[in-house]
């Protein structure tokens, strides 16, 4: 296997949502998601609509690149990730921008691709 190269620049693939996007690479066997979350993004609200589901059931796995965003699990545990903070948030979770300045991360879960996608598309993907 040699080297890959990819650049979010030119993404495999984009998906634009309410108030933010992402982007994705695919690398050898990891889609890797670069993020950007808008001053007022919100998951429960702009995204919520989309995955028919009471919380994020999507795993995260990333690195912070800028900005604060605020992530409150089920639980009632809350966290605030800054710039420089790798994560690991479990399903079950709301977040949302906190400040003026947008949420940029990188992603590479293994469900990364699912994010911000009609639960009818990802059903019908399935099977």
């Amino acid at each position: 296997m040699g080297i890959t190269v990819k650049s979010h620049r030119q993404p495999d693939e984009s998906r634009e949502f309410p108030n933010g996007s992402d982007a994705f690479v695919k690398v050898g066997t990891t889609d890797i998601g670069r993020a950007e979350f808008r001053p007022g993004w919100r998951w429960s609200n702009d995204i919520r609509p989309l995955a028919g589901t009471a919380s994020c059931e999507v795993p995260h796995f990333g690195y912070m690149i800028s900005g604060t965003l605020h992530v409150e699990a089920d639980d009632g545990t809350t966290v605030d990730l800054e710039a420089g903070d790798c994560f690991s948030i479990p399903p079950g979770h709301d977040a949302w921008v906190v400040g003026d300045q947008s949420a940029i991360l990188l992603d590479w879960s293994e469900k990364t691709t699912s994010y911000a996608v009609p639960a009818d598309s990802v059903a019908s993907a399935a099977q």
